[in-house]
């Protein structure tokens, strides 16, 4: 019995010790979502501050696009910006901006200021869309494919690394996939 009450100390030591080394091997950027391969939660967003159209889940129909929540308080959000620019002039996928948490008026000046990459801008002053896509904080990005299912979440400003590393090879795939028969039964009903 004695021997116990001495490797007791020990058996706890080397358990915590395996529980933080497998936590330190994990990537801090790589944010868990229950929304991977769910569809995109429904919204209609108004367009931000001297905007003419807002952006909503019907934009995002057939094909793949990006979903780039930013906020004009949001310094990461400046570092991220000069890529969302160089990914519209370079021909990539549409971006589309959801402007979360931000005073009227902040989204337009700081897009005048940087630079517009969006195909279409909504203001989400509320945070509620943000809630639905369980943004954690900002920049955050969603891949979305042509079925309107969200394939990706990426947390964080994305560096060019993750752009040609990551990004670039999953939006080809996706673009090269078929849309579901679901998605396809869904556009032969309403062109009849």
């Amino acid at each position: 019995m004695p021997r116990i009450v001495f490797l007791m100390p020990l058996a706890v030591f080397l358990v915590v010790a395996i529980y933080f080394a497998a936590g330190l091997k994990r990537d801090p950027a790589v944010l868990p979502s229950v929304l991977i391969d769910q569809p995109t939660p429904q919204f209609s967003l108004s367009p931000i501050e001297d905007y003419d159209e807002g952006f909503s889940t019907l934009d995002l129909a057939g094909q793949v696009s990006l979903i780039n929540i930013f906020g004009s308080w949001c310094v990461a959000c400046q570092v991220e910006h000069p890529l969302l620019m160089k990914i519209k002039e370079e021909g990539g996928p549409p971006i589309y901006g959801v402007n979360w948490n931000d005073k009227p008026g902040a989204g337009t000046a700081w897009l005048q200021r940087f630079g517009d990459p969006y195909e279409r801008v909504g203001d989400d002053a509320d945070g509620r869309v943000a809630i639905e896509f369980g943004v954690s904080g900002a920049p955050e990005t969603f891949v979305v494919d042509k079925n309107g299912r969200i394939r990706y979440k990426h947390t964080g400003p994305i560096s060019t690394a993750d752009w040609r590393d990551l990004f670039e090879p999953m939006i080809k795939e996706l673009e090269n996939e078929h849309q579901d028969s679901a998605s396809d039964v869904v556009s032969d009903s309403s062109s009849s």
